[in-house]
């Protein structure tokens, strides 16, 4: 707790900022208006580093105005926010959320100085099916090239509670019931759940970006999960932190990131700063 004190002393010391906020924009020509995003941008200054967020939801629901206290979080501490939409099973299937994520990025690359932000600082995160997606697209470099860019282009990821980095090592640990809610989204072919893990995807030399992954302590197949990506992302020797979320749940730990006096919004900002 005591490596905290000066972080809060600083987070709370900050007034929030003015800023500008462009919503409904579309990072894909002719697509659905899920395919689209909402930019809050520093009123001051320009090449600020870029947060890009992706909502939870289960893959089935969601909705990028639904980010609590983030965007004027980020804002005050100098970042531009963007939230991401996207579509949902069953009208399209993971591999295709996926590559919206990676045209939404590849947007936000070509249009960051024209709202004050940085291309070459970019960093991906999302909550529960959105960490999942951004932990994805971080590591399967297949999405981000086919929207024209590099695993290298990304500066970092921070996966916020999600159990989906190993999805069959997760339906082991599950019953067949609570298996229902992956199985559905993920079908029940052992290839395609394999694939659309994201530890099968690290390897050394990909240029993965570095991570911080941040879970509920208590939830333990998050805890299990987040542990073993972060053990293989080291194998690999990508550099990963890995922060438990005391005394929250999988809705708090998303709800109240952001919020001045939150310990994993304390440790989100200071290893942004440390990029």
């Amino acid at each position: 707790m005591q490596a905290l004190i000066p972080l809060l002393l600083v987070a709370t010391s900050v007034h929030a900022a003015d800023m500008q906020v462009h919503r409904n924009l579309p990072y894909v020509d002719g697509g659905t208006p899920q395919q689209s995003l909402d930019v809050y941008t520093p009123t001051e200054g320009e090449a600020h580093p870029v947060m890009i967020w992706i909502h939870g939801g289960g893959w089935r629901i969601g909705n990028k105005r639904s980010v609590q206290r983030k965007p004027q979080a980020f804002v005050d501490r100098g970042y531009v926010f963007v939230s991401v939409g996207y579509r949902f099973v069953p009208d399209v299937d993971v591999e295709t959320m996926a590559g919206d994520i990676a045209a939404a990025i590849r947007w936000v690359r070509d249009h960051s100085a024209k709202h004050r932000g940085s291309s070459e600082k970019l960093f991906v995160a999302g909550h529960s099916a959105g960490a999942h997606l951004a932990a994805l697209v971080c590591t399967d470099g297949r999405f981000l090239q086919a929207a024209g860019l590099q695993l290298e282009d990304i500066t970092g990821c921070i996966p916020v509670d999600t159990a989906a980095y190993d999805i069959p090592a997760l339906l082991e640990s599950r019953s067949r019931r609570r298996s229902l809610l992956y199985t559905s989204v993920f079908t029940t072919d052992a290839a395609t759940q394999k694939r659309l893990s994201p530890i099968t995807h690290v390897e050394k030399g990909k240029e993965i970006p570095d991570f911080l992954i941040l879970h509920v302590a208590s939830r333990a197949d998050s805890t299990e999960r987040s542990q073993a990506f972060a053990k293989r992302l080291r194998e690999a020797g990508v550099e990963v932190n890995v922060v438990p979320g005391q005394k929250k749940t999988h809705a708090t730990i998303n709800r109240e990131l952001g919020q001045p006096d939150d310990p994993p919004t304390q440790a989100v900002f200071e290893w942004l700063e440390s990029r």
